[in-house]
Parts: structure tokens; sequence; C-alpha cells
């Protein structure tokens, strides 16, 4: 963006007047005190008087003789053409000071809290610099200053929806536990009934608890993966295999498919079938209707794309950008229903982040399918470009 002109104060331009005028007056003083000085040499000294008659005749011209300028005219016009440069460095220096007094004076504004102002002045080149420096100083603090009272409302929401979903399981068991405490129930088939609600609830804690500690592991900086070299192809037929039973009871069939087979690829086994686990256990709580889930793996370039599939009701459009959000549920009945703390989704994108990953889903009336792009090798960074939709959100 091209810089303001700085216009001057009433104040500022008497000093640069002041300025020239005084540097003129004192020029002219010592020119003054030069030609006197000369004037007594040249008296004092004949044979300086010799030196300066052999300088007029090398300055002739033409057959006659005739002079071209006299000793006393180069004198002279050497001398203003000196004051015009001591002149005009004078005022350039001093144009410059202040210069530099406009710029701390937006440093002071920019530094007094209007932090979206930013300093747009036309300076000289060294300036430049500094106010390029400046420019990019501020915006970086208020990036950070940004990312900060962003960290501090996800923690804030973090705290709320941790504390909302503990305090519902934990008054229904003390509610019962409660009640058996009283005596208020009517016999021991009601008092055990009481004792079976509370377990489950305690359960629903266990399970929110234990994946709140999973999800703040893998979201922190010091997490290490465990890379070991594995088959991709093998670890999905063993997730099939795992879920088969459950599967069967709800009519669910796997199927699984590899290419190439075996697939070779390292990263964290133990984490990477977390993401899987978390995946397949969405379908089959949260594809209604579903009749397969689908396991493909496929080697492409330097990556392994995964997606796991259902052919089951698919997830609403507006909501697919928001999947992966901390505590999102598509259906807030059917999540507590079911039991889902909400962040299985948001475990499986920080997993597959660590590996250098990124996740997304995409859902139509035929198949709803989670997309993993993962490199073959941890620390290989994937190239985006050309790729399908970006990471959306976070879970179900």
């Amino acid at each position: 963006m091209a810089g303001e002109k700085i216009h001057l104060t009433g104040r500022e331009k008497s000093e640069l007047w002041i300025e020239g005028v005084v540097t003129v007056i004192l020029l002219l003083l010592l020119n003054l005190a030069l030609v006197v000085m000369i004037n007594q040499m040249i008296s004092a000294s004949r044979e300086w008087q010799n030196t300066i008659w052999t300088i007029k005749t090398t300055l002739t011209f033409g057959p006659n003789g005739t002079h071209l300028w006299s000793w006393q005219y180069l004198f002279v016009g050497l001398m203003a053409l000196a004051d015009v440069i001591v002149v005009y460095w004078r005022l350039i220096r001093r144009y410059r000071q202040m210069q530099l007094r406009h710029v701390i004076g937006e440093l002071h504004y920019i530094a007094s809290g209007h932090l979206n102002h930013r300093i747009r002045l036309e300076v000289n080149s060294d300036l430049q610099h500094v106010v390029t420096s400046i420019n990019a100083l501020v915006d970086s603090a208020v990036q950070s200053m940004e990312e900060e009272r962003k960290i501090e409302a996800s923690k804030d929401e973090l705290i709320t929806n941790v504390s909302h979903d503990i305090r519902t399981p934990l008054t229904s068991i003390i509610g019962y536990l409660g009640l058996i405490e009283d005596h208020q129930y009517k016999d021991e088939e009601e008092a055990r009934k009481y004792v079976h609600t509370a377990f489950l609830k305690s359960k629903q804690m266990k399970v929110l608890v234990e994946d709140l500690f999973e999800y703040t592991k893998v979201r922190s900086q010091a997490t290490k993966l465990n890379a070991t070299q594995f088959d991709m192809a093998a670890m999905l037929e063993q997730l099939a295999a795992s879920f088969e039973l459950e599967a069967g009871k709800r009519g669910v069939e796997f199927e699984v498919h590899a290419d190439p087979t075996p697939l070779m690829m390292s990263a964290d086994a133990e984490k990477l079938s977390r993401v899987f686990n978390n995946l397949v256990i969405n379908a089959l709580k949260y594809g209604k209707g579903a009749k397969h889930i689908f396991l493909t793996a496929e080697k492409i370039g330097s990556e392994v794309v995964v997606h796991v599939s259902n052919d089951g009701q698919p997830i609403p459009t507006r909501s697919l950008g928001q999947l992966f959000d901390r505590f999102y549920r598509v259906e807030e009945s059917r999540s507590q229903e079911t039991g889902g703390s909400g962040l299985g989704l948001a475990i499986a994108q920080s997993i597959v982040a660590l590996h250098g990953g990124y996740i997304y889903a995409e859902s139509n009336d035929e198949l709803t399918s989670f997309v993993m792009h993962l490199p073959l090798e941890i620390g290989v960074t994937l190239k985006r470009e050309g790729d399908a939709p970006q990471p959306q959100g976070e879970s179900k």
C-alpha cells in the first residue's frame, strides 16, 4: 500500500524556514570571512600572487588570450555550489528528523491501544525499513493476542461442556443412590433397578473422563508417536473381525479392501487403531438403516488414503462442517441415548494431525464416509494441492 505524504504543521514549516535562513546567513558570514582571509594572504605574499597569476593565464581562451573565467568568478561559483549543497543537506536532515517525529507519534498512538492502526507514512528508505518492521511487529502481536483469546475461549468452552456432561449423569447417580440411602423403594427389585441405573450412569461418566483424558493427551505438544512398520490391510481386517459380533446383532456386514496387499506403512499403530475404533463405533451407533460398513485403504503416491464408510442415513449437509467440533452432536437426544461423549471425532482428528495427515467427512444418499490422508512415513508432509475437501470440524 502506498504511503501517505507527511503533512507538516505550521510550526514544522516555520522550523524548516528558520533552519534555511540561519544556514544561509552562517554560510554568507563564512564566505565573507574566507574572502577577507584570502585577500589578506594575496596582499601579504608576492609568491602567492605569482601563483594566482599563473592560474589566471591558464584560464584563457582564443588566440588573443581572452580570459574565460577569472579566478574570482571560479572561486565564487565553487563557494555558491558548496553553499547550496550545505543548505540542501541541512534542510533534508531536519525534514528527516520531522519524519522520525511523525513515526514516533504514530507509534505512541498504536501503543495507546489502537492496535488496528498501522503506520502508512511516506518516509525515506532507511526509515521505511523501520516502519515496515514496526507494522510487522504489531501484526504479529495482534495475531498472538487473538490466538491467546481463542485459546482462552476454547478452554472456557471445554470446561463448561465437561462440567455439563459430567453433572448430568452425576446428578442421576446421586439421586438414585439417595433414594436407596433413604429406603425410598418398594422392594428389592426396585432397589436393584436404581443401583443398575446408577451403574450405567457411572459407566457413562467413565467414558467421558477417559475420552477427555485421551483428547487432552493427543492435543498436547509433547505427545510422542511410537512409529512402527505395519500392514494397513491387516489392521483393517482385524478391525472388522473385532466388531463382527456387534455388527451382526445390528444386521451390518463389513467389507474390507486394500490396494496393494499388503499395504506397508510407518505410523503409531496403537493410536490409529483408536481412530478406526471411534469411526466404526460411530458408524454402528449413528448409521441408521446401514447394511454395510466399508473399510478401504489405497496407496496414492507418498500417502495412504483410508475410507470408513457406511450406507446408512446421511449426515445433514449443515452438520458436515461441525462434525469434528468438540462435544458436537448431530442429534442431542440420540447421542445421550447411546452414551456418546462428543469427543470421539475430535480425538480422531487430533491423532491424524499428529501423523501429519488430515481427515474430513463426506455424505450423500448412498454413502457416508470419513476419509483420512496419512503419509506412508511419519514426518512426510502431505501435499494438498488438488486434494478433496480440507478437514472440516470434529464429533457426531
